[in-house]
């Protein structure tokens, strides 16, 4: 069996970064997928490692020609999408490939990829989703109630994905996931 395409998605504060690091360190033939932004970089932010900052132009470009997975507009200001080049490359070489993304990119990828594996990360419970969003203190009340809706949303979809993990341990998440993946 090649080297497949895995999709892991799931609400916000669920732990997805973090469960993607952890098993980035534990596989180090994994490619995860970098995205491409118009957005500038942040300081300390290197293009093609933590991104591919591009113009609108060349964004245009790629979603013309087809040569993005998935894309979407955030915030309604700057665009980000997951662009299949690097993604293919990675898996004719044989790696097995994450993409770490929101649901609505995953429906994308689905479309366009239906061999892709989705997988669903899911909190242990609501509550713990809240505490989890509110223990990061990065969002004020207004943004983590806007997050909390759209978690609602996600988590109604969860049925559409392939394989579904609750992430109520790191090390338990990472494993199951690995396995997923067939990495264990």
């Amino acid at each position: 069996m090649g080297a497949k395409l895995t999709v892991l998605a799931g609400p916000t504060a669920v732990g997805k970064g973090t469960v993607v690091a952890a098993l980035r360190e534990q596989y180090r033939g994994l490619y995860v997928s970098i995205s491409a932004t118009t957005r500038d970089p942040r300081p300390g932010e290197v293009d093609g490692k933590h991104y591919y900052f591009v113009s609108d132009a060349k964004f245009d470009q790629l979603v013309a020609e087809g040569k993005m997975l998935e894309w979407a507009q955030v915030h309604g200001e700057h665009r980000y999408g997951t662009p299949a080049a690097p993604v293919d490359e990675a898996l004719a070489e044989g790696r097995p490939v994450l993409v770490e993304i929101d649901l609505d990119g995953a429906r994308q990828i689905r479309a366009k990829r239906p061999d892709a594996q989705l997988v669903f990360l899911l909190p242990p419970s609501w509550d713990e989703l809240v505490s989890r969003l509110r223990g990061r203190g990065t969002e004020d009340a207004t943004e983590q109630l806007r997050r909390l809706q759209t978690a609602k949303v996600e988590l109604a979809a969860a049925d559409e994905f392939d394989v579904k993990i609750v992430n109520d341990e790191v090390n338990t998440a990472v494993s199951k996931l690995a396995s997923v993946m067939g990495l264990a």
